[in-house]
């Protein structure tokens, strides 16, 4: 009789933007093993600091109960300005892995994207801001911030009571890595989330829809080092799409 397959509870959740922050792993070990990105190491204080293989870009993951956690800082190049972006800690690594996988693509073309065209395609509507979109649940807002002049852009999450998480993007931060980021914002596949209960910001069944599932320990054990290696391929390969737990798109109901 064949051994009987370890599984492990995965809860599936969306939307998306309201999963939790997740594995900073998803992001700060594919940098490092597939994008050749340079960690300095203070066991003394509890951040992590990475640099590009050119040096021209910095990302910083700093515990702030203040501020926002995950900054990266963009050198300024001949065609372009120095640069910023930033997440807060909730920000699900998922959808922050859009935009660093934009920026680490050895295929990618500078032609500017418009952020707002992967919401639109998902239904997100207009804001009474002039120029704002809102996520078809009413929790998420990305808007294009004009004053004196210059423009950034900013998307927050939220809840009734208060703000989940936030993102901010410089004047100067490229769009199409910005529109990346909304691509992945837009998603509508569940983000996989599992361990304690206060890795989530809400368990409100009015504002998500949580389904459980047995998953193989292998599946959920291999899906970090599956990510490390389609994004090490894109040196040589056409570009892969990184592997995740997945499953089909919820409908609209809230259930458990």
């Amino acid at each position: 009789m064949p051994p009987k397959l370890e599984t492990v509870e995965v809860e599936f959740i969306a939307p998306r933007h309201l999963a939790g922050g997740g594995d900073p792993a998803w992001i700060t070990v594919p940098l490092h093993r597939a994008c050749g990105w340079s960690c300095g190491h203070d066991p003394l204080m509890p951040r992590v600091i990475l640099s590009s293989p050119d040096q021209k870009a910095l990302l910083r993951l700093e515990p702030d109960p203040h501020g926002q956690w995950w900054t990266i800082h963009h050198a300024p190049e001949r065609d372009r300005p120095a640069w910023y972006a930033s997440f807060g800690a909730w920000t699900p690594v998922e959808i922050l892995a859009g935009f660093t996988d934009a920026l680490t693509d050895p295929a990618a073309t500078p032609a500017a994207t418009d952020p707002y065209e992967p919401l639109k395609r998902a239904d997100w509507t207009p804001t009474s801001h002039p120029d704002g979109l809102l996520s078809p649940d009413g929790t998420a807002v990305v808007q294009h911030v004009e004053s004196e002049g210059t423009g950034h852009w900013v998307t927050t999450a939220t809840l009734p009571s208060r703000p989940v998480w936030q993102a901010r993007f410089g004047e100067h931060t490229p769009t199409r890595l910005i529109a990346a980021f909304t691509t992945a914002l837009a998603d509508p596949i569940p983000l996989p989330r599992t361990g304690s209960l206060l890795s989530t910001p809400t368990r409100n069944p009015n504002l998500v829809t949580r389904t459980h599932e047995e998953v193989p320990v292998v599946q959920v054990a291999s899906a970090l080092e599956e990510r490390v290696h389609a994004l090490a391929a894109r040196r040589a390969d056409p570009p892969a799409s990184p592997s995740t737990l997945r499953r089909p798109p919820t409908n609209n109901g809230r259930s458990r």
